[in-house]
């Protein structure tokens, strides 16, 4: 046993001192000197123990030294990767480049930030004689997918870690075609970086690319495009230079105040009440424990508060790097509702299928026309495209399945109108094949102005969505588990119930009437019991549905320690009795809880408000 240890130990020495010949961060490199002196094996371990793993989402970890943090030499080498195996696939890739953008974040222990990885990434690329579209400030993510299409560049990276904690960052990456990259590309990616760790001879150089022909900016184009672009979903101009109606928006410390006011502008909106000690980008995220909107009314304080002072009826929260969108509506009460992800899916659905029905008089035309869901989020567009006559397909968990969906479609000349996640993610504009939470705001706007209008409440037009298509009770949340044997225990457990290879059959009193593993591929709603979308084993997911009409989703998160659940209770329109449906619900999802996740026996902790 020690002498496998010290083999260990050998190993990681050996992989410090690696790091050490390269790493030109003298933040970085002296954390590492002086772990070596120490001869420190347990935090060598945390820095050198795994590379980070580059998946579909790119890379997302903590900022820090070594393989397994975010740093410069880690950018570098991601980059040096990603920038060969662009060659491979493009033999056009250094007369169309890529783009580059960074959200805010930065951590001073490490001397790592957004800003500095991006150029970093840029001085890569410019260094293989690749031109780089690299923003000169902050921008909100979906401009990088938006400027992929935009200029038919090959390819785009986000320098971001979203809505994670104040120490993490990432790297996201489109495609030529403007969404995410799926697999085989990440496998490949990940690949070309195993075999390009080695700083290339002018790596850590980047003031070199502020000369270079090839660096470009595209802030001021895009900047452009982009609200001249999503002025296309702008329906109601003279309501919206007249409303009265006041909203708050919140950018929680991170990109969106700016591009928010802009929307609003392009739209003829009034702009927005602006939380003061939120607009501005703040790496340290001061007045909120996670900058999510996604984890409820604690986020949304200081909204609250100034919504009061200002007489604003609506709030609009974007996380940091404005891909996503929450949305908060005083009652009558007097309380504030915070709409779940689904319930401003089922509103934005509604109103964006209603504007495209008024300014579409061809009947025929709706034959073409999609709306998209991921399967974990609620089936109201299906219900809603079944009445209206259009087109619902549902994708795996993800906006890269949604986004290179839709440009499928786009290709085969289908207009694909709306896609969204119960994540608050919306796609609301074809422009940008990814979510975004700039158009989503302002679109949101314009919806809550028309209906204010008609005397109607984002409230109550949610009620009247579900009068006319049937109620769609959902009710999400997740455990913390930080033991990936546990997770996969737990999972083992569910696979092999009752004896080997046996689902459960029921779940408390509720019977299971189907099931989908979407880890082994097991549908059992199909003839040959093999699930028609794509199957990872890499990840876990399985849903399964209840003979009282309820569809449970037990999944693993990609990007933080969590063991997601998604519910929903479906009931054909007419049936109104909605407290008895969430009473069903609740007992549903406690079931859930005390019989599939076992919490007490398998040491998890639950998601706390």
């Amino acid at each position: 046993m020690a002498a496998r240890s010290s083999a260990g130990d050998g190993a990681l020495r050996r992989a410090a001192e690696q790091w050490l010949l390269w790493d030109k961060n003298p933040k970085t490199s002296a954390i590492v000197k002086q772990l070596v002196a120490e001869g420190n094996v347990r935090e060598l371990q945390k820095y050198f123990g795994s590379r980070m793993e580059f998946g579909t989402a790119g890379l997302r970890a903590a900022m820090g030294a070594g393989i397994s943090h975010m740093n410069d030499l880690t950018i570098i080498q991601t980059t040096q990767g990603f920038c060969r195996y662009l060659e491979k696939n493009f033999s056009d890739l250094k007369k169309r480049g890529v783009v580059i953008g960074f959200d805010a974040r930065a951590h001073l222990s490490s001397g790592g930030s957004s800003k500095r990885f991006a150029r970093l990434a840029a001085n890569t690329f410019i260094s293989q004689g690749v031109p780089v579209y690299l923003f000169s400030d902050i921008t909100p993510t979906p401009f990088v997918p938006y400027t992929v299409t935009h200029l038919k560049l090959c390819a785009g990276i986000m320098v971001t870690a979203s809505h994670n904690p104040k120490q993490d960052n990432g790297y996201k990456v489109y495609w030529e075609n403007g969404a995410q990259i799926i697999s085989p590309h990440d496998k490949g990616i990940s690949q070309a970086i195993e075999e390009n760790q080695e700083p290339w001879p002018q790596a850590w150089d980047d003031k070199l690319i502020d000369s270079s022909p090839l660096l470009h900016d595209p802030y001021a184009t895009v900047n452009k495009e982009y609200f001249k672009d999503i002025q296309k979903q702008c329906f109601h101009r003279n309501i919206n230079k007249e409303t009265n109606l006041k909203f708050v928006h919140t950018s929680v410390h991170g990109v969106g105040h700016k591009f928010v006011q802009l929307a609003f502008k392009a739209f003829d909106l009034s702009p927005p009440f602006a939380v003061p000690e939120q607009k501005d980008p703040d790496p340290e995220f001061p007045t909120v424990k996670y900058p999510n909107p996604e984890e409820g009314k604690g986020v949304l304080t200081l909204s609250f508060a100034l919504a009061e002072k200002d007489g604003a009826k609506i709030i609009l929260a974007n996380d940091p790097d404005a891909d996503r969108l929450a949305v908060a509506e005083k009652q009558e009460s007097g309380e504030w509702k915070v709409f779940s992800g689904n319930e401003l899916g089922a509103l934005l659905g509604w109103w964006i299928f209603t504007c495209w029905k008024k300014h579409n008089r061809d009947t025929h035309a709706i034959k073409d026309v999609y709306m998209l869901s991921s399967t974990v989020s609620s089936k109201i567009l299906r219900a809603i495209a079944l009445k209206e006559g259009f087109h619902f397909e549902e994708t795996l968990t993800g906006f890269k399945w949604m986004g290179n969906r839709a440009k499928q479609l786009m290709d085969q000349g289908k207009a694909v109108l709306f896609a969204f996640e119960e994540a608050i993610g919306y796609m609301c504009c074809p422009a940008v094949l990814d979510k975004d939470g700039v158009s989503a705001a302002v679109i949101t706007a314009e919806m809550a102005s028309f209906l204010a209008t008609r005397n109607l409440t984002l409230s109550q037009q949610l009620k009247a969505v579900y009068d006319e298509y049937g109620f769609h009770i959902t009710k999400a949340s997740y455990f913390i588990c930080h033991d990936p044997k546990v997770i996969q225990q737990l999972f083992d457990n569910l696979r092999n119930f009752d004896g080997r290879n046996t689902y459960p059959k029921s779940c408390g009193r509720f019977k299971v009437s189907g099931i989908r593993d979407l880890t082994t591929g097991y549908d059992s709603s199909q003839p040959d019991h093999k699930a028609i979308l794509p199957t990872s084993k890499s990840s876990q997911m399985i849903t399964f549905t209840f003979a009282n009409g309820g569809v449970a989703t037990m999944r693993t998160s990609g990007t933080e320690p969590k063991i997601k659940y998604y519910s929903e209770l479906c009931a054909p329109p007419g049936n109104s009795d909605i407290e008895q449906l969430k009473k069903e619900l609740d007992e549903l999802v406690n079931a859930l809880e005390k019989h599939f996740f076992q919490p007490e026996k398998n040491n998890l902790q639950r998601k706390t408000e």
